[in-house]
């Protein structure tokens, strides 16, 4: 079924592109992840993705052409397939776009005495599209209040979508003056995320002229009372509402170590803006020493009055039964629907080898003492595995209803615990990178995916993945599929044991790795085969240096 691929916005500015340079041809082949073209916007020139497979069957907006967000960019499909109903249907809507637009146009001049114009100097931020397939984002942190000074790229907020939670800049200078959408609240794109402007301007001016409804007026109205009551407590009462649990106020990484630790938010002192509670507050926050002394006091006395009631009495433990509901992420919502679709659509099976670490260990020993040169073992394991699948080009594989897609390419995915979840980050032609090369790539992307400066372009296009939970003393673990991968593999940890070699038993030093195979592309001998391959890589350190 042929898919549309509209103009993105790739700026919160963005309200046109120009398309720079086409990268590929009306009935060229397209994978995901490949270059479709690329568009200039008002800030940069900017490469663009394709999201989708198959043929490149229409070109809406040619090279040096401009045109607004969401116009006809191309239209992807099968080869050969009938896209007039897409194209006469595009036209369709556009005339249909355009009349609406002109009877908003009649409108908004009837009514243009009543709402005015947004005032000079002030600027609605909209909930900027951060990937080709957002529909909605959540606020997961303000970093700005209210009466904040804003300067052009200062860190207004972080905004989880369905594969990330990113850091939003501002593009303006000025005051924060409106907050549209509250810590924890999802909008849908293009949503009043926030309104920045000089100091003094008249919000329900700008936000009426915004909407032009009454609506939306008496909306504001309503939330304003409710803020100014807000405005009106003081710190008691924030305090209060926090031990009531009507509402409590801490950041998504504070409550997540919290829920680890099994330590009540309600009980927290929070040292941030509005008592906001912190990764700080949580990690430094012991149980009160008075509150573990009452409740002993206060069974002392149960415990005398039983004695003085009845001459035998049995002392039962007691304790407080409570559940905190943390409302699912966009992160981790796109983790479970990833995982499920894989697990119960692709015939996962296990294949585990045993590896001699001995010569691996002695190679990075040496390597490592080299000047300004570090490699670790997971760097060691993506090479061997990206040398494996060019020799098994079938594990190397995607599976789609009609066709089994062969990369020529290898781009390795490496998983990347984060504080919301998981993330995949890419190695693009991990196969034609040395070690060091290799290594700098895996830190410079982890580092970017754990600060949340990754983006969406560094995460796809994987066609086989590595889970390495070793360095957490794992020995053995099996993995769900990364699809569209064929396999992922995953690595335990380096074990000293005594082994057997040349009919003695030494000490020597093993690891366990296990492949997750998809049986629709990866038959059992196939998998098999390929572990011997990386086995014998792994195991022979200096063929990877050649």
């Amino acid at each position: 079924m042929a898919i549309v691929v509209n103009m993105p916005r790739l700026s919160d500015t963005m309200e046109e592109g120009t398309v720079a340079k086409w990268l590929i041809s009306v009935g060229d082949k397209i994978q995901e992840g490949d270059i479709l073209a690329e568009i200039e916007t008002d800030k940069a020139t900017m490469e663009f993705e394709s999201f989708n497979e198959g043929t490149l069957l229409h070109i809406g907006i040619q090279e040096g052409d401009t045109a607004p967000v969401d116009s006809l960019l191309a239209i992807i499909g099968d080869e050969g397939e009938d896209i007039s109903a897409l194209l006469g249907g595009g036209a369709a809507v556009a005339e249909d776009k355009s009349s609406e637009a002109e009877v908003d146009t009649e409108d908004s001049d009837e009514e243009a005495n009543g709402t005015g114009e947004i005032p000079e100097g002030v600027e609605i931020v909209k909930m900027p599209r951060l990937s080709d397939t957002m529909e909605e984002g959540t606020v997961a942190t303000w970093l700005k209040k209210v009466g904040d000074d804003v300067e052009e790229g200062d860190i207004l907020a972080e905004i989880e979508t369905d594969k990330a939670t990113m850091e939003f800049e501002s593009f303006y200078n000025g005051k924060l003056l409106y907050i549209g959408i509250q810590e924890g609240e999802s909008s849908p794109v293009d949503a009043v995320l926030a309104v920045i402007g000089p100091e003094g301007t008249d919000i329900d001016a700008v936000l009426n002229n915004k909407s032009g409804g009454s609506k939306k007026s008496a909306a504001i109205e309503t939330k304003k009372e409710d803020k100014k009551s807000d405005d009106t407590s003081d710190n008691k009462e924030a305090s209060i509402s926090v031990v009531d649990g009507e509402r409590i106020f801490a950041s998504p990484l504070a409550k997540k170590i919290a829920a680890d630790k099994g330590i009540d938010l309600a009980k927290v002192s929070g040292s941030g803006d509005n008592g906001r509670i912190t990764k700080k507050d949580i990690e430094n926050y012991t149980p009160s020493a008075a509150a573990v002394s009452a409740p002993a006091a206060t069974a002392s006395v149960k415990a005398d009055n039983a004695i003085a009631a009845q001459p035998v009495s049995m002392a039962l433990p007691s304790g407080e039964e409570g559940t905190e509901e943390v409302k699912n992420s966009n992160m981790r919502k796109a983790i479970a629907k990833a995982l499920g679709n894989s697990k119960f659509n692709a015939p996962h099976f296990y294949l585990t080898i045993e590896v001699d670490m001995d010569n691996a260990k002695e190679s990075r020993a040496q390597i490592n003492s080299l000047p300004d040169t570090k490699v670790s073992f997971n760097d060691m394991i993506l090479k061997a595995c990206a040398m494996a699948l060019r020799k098994h080009p079938q594990v190397n594989t995607s599976w789609s209803a009609e066709t089994t897609k062969y990369h020529k390419h290898i781009h390795m995915g490496v998983a990347v615990a984060v504080d919301e979840g998981l993330v995949v980050p890419v190695i693009k032609h991990a196969d034609l990178l040395g070690l060091t090369q290799i290594g700098s790539a895996v830190k410079d992307l982890a580092g970017k995916a754990r600060n949340k400066k990754i983006a969406p372009s560094e995460m796809e296009g994987s066609t086989f993945t590595v889970s390495n939970l070793g360095m957490f003393g794992i020995l053995e673990f099996t993995s769900i599929i990364n699809q569209p991968n064929s396999a992922i593999l995953s690595v335990g940890a380096i074990v000293e044991k005594p082994v057997v070699k040349n009919g003695e038993i030494v000490v020597g030093n093993t690891m366990k790795l296990t492949l997750a195979c998809d049986h629709r592309t990866v038959d059992g001998a196939v998998g098999a085969q390929f572990l011997q391959t990386l086995r014998y890589f792994v195991e022979n350190p200096v063929t990877m240096l050649a």
